[in-house]
C-alpha cells in the first residue's frame, strides 16, 4: 500500500458548502491531498476536474481526487458536508430526522475504513450531527468537532466592523450556544480594537440601540440567504477551512466551534457552539468564558434546546 505523505482532508458531500470548502481548501493551500466522496459521481469527478485545472494557481499544487470511504483510512480530517439541505421556511433543527440516517451511514462507513483522524461536521442541525458523530464513531469527542457558531461570530464581527469603523479581525466577540434560532451574543465579553464593548456604548449611547438590530440580522442571516438562492456557502466554507487550518498546523488558536462540554459554562454532555482551543489533537480546552446573568439564562435555554434534540440521537441509535 502507499502510504500517503503530508496532510490529507476528505470531504463527504459535494453539494454548495461542500464543493466551497474544498475550493478553500485548494486555494489557499491547506492540505497536501484532498479527496472528494459524493453519491453523485459523475458530478463529483468533473468537480475534481474543474478544481484540479485551477492548481497551478493555487498556494500549493494540492493533489485532488474522486474517491470512496476506503480513501478516509489513513485522512487527518473527514469533513462532513452530506445531507438534506434546508428548505426556505425550515429551521436547522427541522432537518435532524433526515439527516440522522444519512449520518448514521456515512459515520458507519468511514470508520469501517480504520478512519482515525478527526472528524469536521458541517451539516444542521451541527451541533445534534456532531453529537450523532461522537455517537456512532465512537472516537473521543475531542476529535469530533462541529463547525458550530463559527459562521455566527463571522457574521457578528463584519456587522460589528461595519458599524464601528474597523476591521472584523479587529474586533475579538462570539456568538455561543445553538447553530439556530438560540443562538446568543455575548455582548459582556466583547472588544472593538481592545476596548470593552459596554465602555464604547456609554460613551455612545446612540449605537446601544443598534446592538439589537446586529443581533436579529446575525441569527437571521441563513433566512434571507437561503430564500434568495437557496444556501450559504462562501462564508461557512471559509470558517471550515479556518477550523481545517488549526487543526492541521498545530495553531492552538481559538475558534467558535461545537463541541462536547464537561462542566464548561455549568453544562456537560451537550454538543453547543463555545470558544474552544484547537490544535493537531481536535479540541483540547474549552475557553469558560464569565456571562452576564441573561446571558448565562440564554445559554442554560439553548443547551436545553440541544440536549432535547440529542436524546433523539440516543433513541436513534438504540432504536
Amino acid at each position: 500500500m502507499v502510504r500517503k505523505t503530508g496532510n490529507k482532508v476528505v470531504v463527504v458531500g459535494t453539494g454548495a458548502v461542500g464543493i466551497s470548502y474544498a475550493f478553500a481548501m485548494l486555494s489557499q493551500g491547506q492540505c497536501d491531498e484532498l479527496v472528494l466522496i459524493d453519491l453523485n459521481k459523475k458530478k463529483a469527478k468533473a468537480d475534481v476536474l474543474d478544481l484540479a485545472h485551477g492548481v497551478l494557481y493555487a498556494a500549493t499544487p494540492t493533489q485532488i481526487a474522486f474517491g470512496t470511504y476506503v480513501d478516509c483510512a489513513d485522512a487527518d480530517i473527514v469533513c462532513i458536508c452530506a445531507g438534506v439541505a434546508q428548505k426556505p421556511g425550515e429551521t436547522r433543527l427541522d432537518l435532524i430526522d433526515r439527516n440522522l440516517k444519512v449520518f448514521h451511514t456515512v459515520v458507519g462507513e468511514v470508520m469501517a475504513s480504520g478512519f482515525d483522524g478527526i472528524f469536521l461536521v458541517a451539516t444542521n442541525p451541527v451541533d445534534v450531527l456532531a453529537y450523532a458523530t461522537w455517537r456512532f464513531s465512537g472516537l473521543p469527542a475531542s476529535r469530533v468537532i462541529g463547525s458550530g457558531t463559527i459562521l455566527d461570530t463571522a457574521r457578528l464581527c463584519y456587522y460589528l466592523g461595519q458599524e464601528f469603523g474597523v476591521a472584523p479581525v479587529s474586533i475579538d466577540a462570539q456568538m455561543i450556544g445553538e447553530h439556530g434560532d438560540s443562538v446568543i451574543a455575548a455582548w459582556s465579553t466583547a472588544s472593538i480594537a481592545g476596548m470593552p464593548l459596554k465602555d464604547l456604548l456609554a460613551q455612545n449611547p446612540s449605537k446601544s440601540g443598534r446592538m439589537d438590530e446586529i443581533y436579529h440580522n446575525v441569527r437571521d442571516a441563513a433566512y434571507s440567504i437561503i430564500d434568495a438562492k437557496g444556501a450559504t456557502c462562501y462564508g461557512i466554507a471559509m470558517g471550515l477551512a479556518k477550523i481545517s487550518q488549526a487543526l492541521l498546523h498545530n495553531q492552538n488558536i481559538v475558534l467558535t466551534v461545537s463541541t462536547l462540554l464537561h462542566g464548561a459554562y455549568g453544562h456537560h454532555d451537550v454538543y453547543i457552539g463555545v470558544p474552544a482551543v484547537l490544535n493537531r489533537n481536535g479540541v483540547v480546552r474549552v475557553i469558560d468564558k464569565p456571562l452576564d446573568a441573561q446571558e448565562q439564562a440564554q445559554f442554560d435555554q439553548s443547551a436545553a434546546i440541544l440536549r432535547d434534540y440529542q436524546q433523539k440521537v440516543l433513541e436513534y441509535r438504540h432504536g
